[in-house]
Formats: C-alpha cells, sequence, structure tokens
C-alpha cells in the first residue's frame, strides 16, 4: 500500500463541513467564528467599564453595598463571556454523513418525487413519512450528506452540515444553535440580559446619586452616560432574544419550526406540556457528539482529499440554498452510542449492521483512535449503509416520542 496515498490523519483535518478546529479538533467552530471577537468585545467592553467604574467609586460607597455589587458585576460577565465561548465551540449536533445514498426500499411512506444524486446518480425519494408521538411528520433527504434527516434535523448552507435539532445559524457566536449546545446558548443570552439589566440599573443609582440635578450629573460623566444608552438599547434585543425563546422551550419548538411550519397546539408532535418540554429542552443532559472529529483515519488523497477541496455550490431542496461538497467522506469505525432518552433495547442486533457498514459515524466524542480507510465507490453494496443509517435514523427519532 502507498504510504503517500493513504496517510493517517485525524477526522477534522478532511471534513467537509466548513467549520474551523482548534485545541486538536476539540474545539468546533463556525467559518464566521472571528464573530465571537465582535460579541465578547460588545459583552466585554461596557462590562469592564462598568466595574472599573464601580471599583474607582468604592472610597465614595459603603463596602457592604460597593463590594457587592463590583461582585455580581465581575460573575455576570465572566458567566456571560464563558457561556459565549461554550456555545460557540461545542460541537451543535451534527450528523455524520454517508458515503452512497441509501436503498429506496425502506419501511416508510416515501413520496412519488424522486432525486439523482451526484455521487452514484441513484434515484432516491425526496421525502419519506416517519411516526413521531402518532403524527406523520416527513422528512427529507440530504443531497450534501446523502442521508434522510432525522426528525427535527436541518442542514446548515452556512457550516454545511446537517445538525440535530437545528434551531439557527448564529452570527453573533458563529455556530449553529443545535440540541447539544442550546442549553449554552439560553443561558448566554439570558445572562447577557441579566447584565444589561445590572448594568443599567446601577450606572442609573450612581448618576442619580451625584450632586446636582440629574441631566447635569450625566454631562459631567459621559461615559457613564454612554453605556446608560448603550444598554437600554441592547437590552430590548437580547430581552426580547429570551422571551421568545422561553416561549419556545414552554412550546418545544425551535426558531426554524417557528418561522417555517407556525404549528398549532395539536398540530406539534413534540410539543409535552409546559414542564417535560421544559425538561427536555434545558434541563436534560447534553447528549454525547455522533461524530468524534478527533478519530484517526487514513486519508486517500486520491478520492478523499481531492473532493474535500471542491465547492460546488447547488440548490438541494425547493425551499432553499445550500452549499456542498459532492464526494465520499472519511469514515473513522462506527460505534453504538447510546443517547438519554433513546430507546436502545434493539443495540444488540443493530451493532452487526453498524460494524459491517459505511455508513454514519456513530462514535463516543473521546474514543480510543482506530484507523479506516477512506472507501471508495468500487461497486460495493450499499445495503450495509443503509441499515446503519436507518439504526441512527430512529435511535434519534426515537428520542422524540
Amino acid at each position: 500500500m502507498d504510504s503517500h496515498a493513504n496517510s493517517k490523519v485525524r477526522l477534522y483535518q478532511v471534513w467537509k463541513g466548513h467549520n474551523k478546529f482548534i485545541c486538536g479538533g476539540r474545539l468546533i467552530f463556525g467559518p464566521d467564528a472571528s464573530s465571537v471577537a465582535i460579541t465578547a468585545s460588545l459583552v466585554g467592553v461596557p462590562g469592564i467599564i462598568f466595574c472599573t467604574k464601580m471599583f474607582l467609586n468604592l472610597p465614595k460607597t459603603s463596602p457592604e453595598y460597593g463590594y457587592s455589587v463590583l461582585i455580581v458585576g465581575i460573575v455576570l460577565l465572566v458567566l456571560d463571556l464563558i457561556f459565549l465561548i461554550l456555545t460557540s465551540g461545542t460541537n451543535p449536533g451534527i450528523v455524520p454523513r454517508s458515503s452512497r445514498p441509501p436503498e429506496s426500499g425502506t419501511s416508510s411512506t416515501i413520496s412519488m418525487d424522486w432525486l439523482s444524486t451526484s455521487t452514484s446518480g441513484r434515484r432516491v425519494p425526496r421525502t419519506r413519512d416517519e411516526i413521531v408521538n402518532g403524527q406523520i411528520v416527513r422528512v427529507k433527504f440530504c443531497q450534501t450528506c446523502l442521508i434522510y434527516r432525522p426528525p427535527r434535523t436541518s442542514h446548515c448552507s452556512v457550516c454545511n452540515n446537517c445538525v440535530l435539532k437545528f434551531d439557527h445559524h448564529c452570527p453573533w457566536v458563529g455556530q449553529c444553535i443545535g440540541i447539544r449546545n442550546y442549553p449554552f446558548y439560553i443561558i448566554f443570552i439570558t445572562s447577557s440580559t441579566m447584565l444589561c439589566i445590572y448594568v443599567f440599573t446601577f450606572t442609573l443609582i450612581h448618576i442619580l446619586h451625584q450632586e446636582g440635578r440629574f441631566w447635569t450629573a450625566m454631562s459631567r460623566d459621559i461615559l457613564s452616560f454612554l453605556i446608560l444608552v448603550y444598554c437600554f438599547i441592547s437590552v430590548w434585543f437580547v430581552g426580547g432574544l429570551s422571551v421568545f425563546h422561553f416561549y419556545l422551550m414552554c412550546t418545544n419548538q425551535t426558531t426554524y419550526e417557528n418561522f417555517r411550519y407556525r404549528y398549532d397546539k395539536t398540530r406539534n408532535p413534540y410539543n409535552r406540556g409546559i414542564l417535560n418540554n421544559l425538561k427536555e429542552t434545558i434541563f436534560a443532559k447534553i447528549p454525547p457528539s455522533l461524530v468524534d472529529f478527533r478519530e484517526v483515519v487514513y486519508e486517500d488523497e486520491s478520492l478523499c482529499t481531492e473532493s474535500i477541496r471542491s465547492k460546488e455550490k447547488k440548490d438541494v431542496e425547493t425551499e432553499g440554498v445550500l452549499g456542498k461538497y459532492h464526494s465520499n467522506n472519511v469514515y473513522p469505525t462506527s460505534n453504538s452510542v447510546n443517547i438519554p432518552g433513546v430507546n436502545n433495547s434493539t443495540k444488540g442486533k443493530e451493532d452487526a449492521g453498524v460494524r459491517s457498514g459505511t455508513g454514519p459515524v456513530l462514535s463516543p466524542l473521546f474514543s480510543e483512535p482506530r484507523l479506516r480507510k477512506c472507501n471508495s465507490f468500487n461497486g460495493e453494496s450499499s445495503t450495509d449503509n443503509t441499515r446503519s443509517e436507518d439504526i441512527m435514523f430512529h435511535r434519534v427519532s426515537s428520542s422524540y416520542h
């Protein structure tokens, strides 16, 4: 075997998405990761100015009041920045890609609208129906990832990935918001709202305690006036966003679903009551990543590297334009993974299909490195690939039952 044509690489080094990886693939950002620095500045600069002013005014205030205001302000600021990084650097729930399209013969109801895949030329139904909580949910075939997207999964055209429970792509954090980083995102926008209210309130109190009339005091302290105006404007944005997402959590919707489908009380198959919805969206344990980006794989330069460099963009769905790469992928060995809330009663039967296939990667986030060569389109049967995809599909979708 030619060692040059099959060099060992980490999966993140040849991943077809538009993500940016740091710390050896441990942190994953979107392609617009630079926006994190802008957001951090918008949060950090006013917060630091406020804390500095509170510190300088400690001699003029009572120790109990001054130190308590300063400490709470620092805690809110640090928490806000921490959850900004966690939101931006966490895998949002990227769904593994497949090396070839699945067989068209499935047990689910399929549509009469067919697509021709660019990789193998095989025609597959554009959509198929799945049952979720007794209601029919139509799922679509992704021509980029060559899989039927599990329920509530959508393809992000910015990151070029299918994301579980896709909410939206947030330009302020430079990352998709999905099932794995949504709790971090909620805490981030909530803490931002609290920080704005806190800074606004105590800056206003600071101005009111100065000598002279209100407008005269503000004219003497322009910096406090600017912070006051900045927080007043910002709180309407982050506060409104927090209220909107609290509504989404109570009704168990995503932003994508709310704007796309407009569920009513009888049609939303995921609505299980306010308490259960909150438990599922914000208090549930974060599921493990379905893709181990640090997995060691063989890179077939004649197949994988060349295709990764191609950047053809084409409309995939009638509803939107998706950036995509049409090619084989590099896959580590597939492993079943236990996801909280997912029924694994068929695990033993499924594992055989997963290990023998070349389909989606179902591996823990930090599994032991294993080696596997990138598969070419060499005429192998895609039955194992289809079984592997269906296992992943039904394990994920069963979490919504």
